[in-house]
């Protein structure tokens, strides 16, 4: 059994910042993936970026340069700091652990308007 907890959401104005975090708690070992999908209204989910054991990360196209993906290995956490936040960025973030089988988190409402 595998949890996590979101947080850090909100709305912001364009060009803003927000950095959301992820806590994973449970039955966690080994070689595992955390990050970050997102899904708006009438679009499919669509992966923002993640990260493994190793610190090797992947991001999006749509968000290089803007968005930073890191981890705490000691508090099972995962970070992202995303900045130079556009309208596009509207989604529910769904942090997630992949171990084989994946599990989501619940998701944080991610709001940039003027």
């Amino acid at each position: 059994q595998v949890q996590l907890a979101e947080s850090g959401g909100g709305l912001v104005q364009p060009g803003g910042s927000l950095r959301l975090s992820c806590a994973a708690s449970g039955n966690i070992f080994g070689f595992y993936v955390m990050g970050w999908y997102r899904q708006a209204p009438g679009n499919q989910r669509e992966l923002v970026a993640d990260i493994d054991n190793s610190g090797t990360m992947n991001y999006a196209d749509s968000v290089k340069g803007r968005f930073t993906i890191s981890r705490d290995n000691a508090k099972n956490t995962v970070y992202l700091q995303m900045s130079s936040l556009k309208p596009e960025d509207t989604a529910v973030y769904y942090c997630y652990v992949r171990i084989g089988y994946t599990y989501w988190g619940q998701g944080t409402q991610v709001a940039v308007s003027s």
